[in-house]
């Protein structure tokens, strides 16, 4: 098994943050476009209410996927790629402003369980004054197919990951 971490921090509440990657219509917009993403199908399990309610809350609650989710995405692997690989993950857990998690069902690894944790943090800024914003921390644990064969792919596959998420940092900066 293969793990994966990647942080990002924003000037901007948890809450927002949280709503933005809980609703599953954002997914493809944090993908490169050359890979075309697209959700092919969604059954969209409704989180619990959270125990406290904010205005921002209340707002993406309608708009976020809960414990229970499942999606089918479908993109292309590589850029010009005429192939398009399915994706089918679950939402295994789901704790409102905390975390979230999905695991692969059907897909091209051997087994994914991804964590997207935002926690509120402060930063110093540069004018040496307290900024509040968000950590944004990914954990990827992954099996690539094929056993030790498939290992051999570790390295592109973990550049891939990388590059993956340095693309979905600079998004998510321009989305939010």
């Amino acid at each position: 098994m293969h793990t994966f971490h990647s942080q990002q921090w924003l000037p901007l509440p948890a809450e927002l943050v949280f709503a933005f990657f809980a609703n599953p219509a954002n997914l493809p917009r944090l993908m490169p476009s050359w890979q075309q993403a697209r959700i092919e199908k969604a059954i969209i399990v409704p989180p619990s209410p959270p125990l406290t309610t904010s205005a921002l809350t209340e707002i993406f609650s309608t708009l976020a996927a809960g414990a229970g989710t499942r999606l089918t995405l479908s993109f292309r692997p590589f850029p010009f790629s005429p192939v398009r690989l399915r994706w089918e993950a679950e939402i295994d857990s789901f704790v409102w402003n905390a975390h979230f998690s999905d695991i692969q069902l059907r897909g091209p690894f051997a087994a994914w369980h991804h964590t997207h944790k935002i926690t509120p943090e402060t930063r110093i800024g540069e004018s040496g004054a307290a900024v509040p914003g968000t950590l944004i921390e990914d954990e990827v644990q992954y099996q690539l197919p094929l056993g030790k064969l498939g290992d051999l792919a570790q390295p592109l596959v973990a550049r891939q990951l990388r590059s993956t998420f340095d693309f979905r940092h600079r998004r998510t900066r321009e989305l939010l």
